[in-house]
């Protein structure tokens, strides 16, 4: 694998969705398909994950390393929500990657900060 030069430029979404079936966010396979699957359609290239449950009927958190940055994901199932944050530099589409994640999740209400990421100048 060859690293693929990025400027320190990019979009950082901080996302809060709520009104999610709990049961979409107790199973950690299934997350970890999902930001994994969203990423790559987002252009982005995953170097590593790693996801934790807390155990039956618990939340669940997850973060993907990315080339571009990095995607995470905490959950509450007993709330029906999940915070997502995800920083991508370079040519990929972080609000691509948040679509899939809303979408698959089902979520009926998204609270979203963009944040511009550069050095000063």
């Amino acid at each position: 694998m060859t690293a693929t030069p990025h400027l320190p430029l990019g979009i950082h979404l901080l996302a809060d969705l709520s009104g999610i079936a709990p049961e979409r966010l107790r199973d950690c396979a299934a997350l970890e398909r999902l930001l994994r699957a969203a990423a790559v359609s987002a252009g982005a290239q995953v170097l590593h994950g790693h996801f934790h449950s807390f155990g039956a009927g618990q939340g669940i958190t997850g973060v993907l390393l990315l080339a571009e940055s990095h995607i995470s994901i905490h959950t509450w199932p007993e709330c029906s929500f999940a915070a997502v944050d995800i920083f991508m530099c370079g040519p990929a589409r972080p609000q691509l990657a948040l679509d899939i994640i809303k979408d698959a999740l089902q979520a009926a209400h998204c609270q979203l900060q963009s944040v511009r990421r550069a050095p000063p100048g």
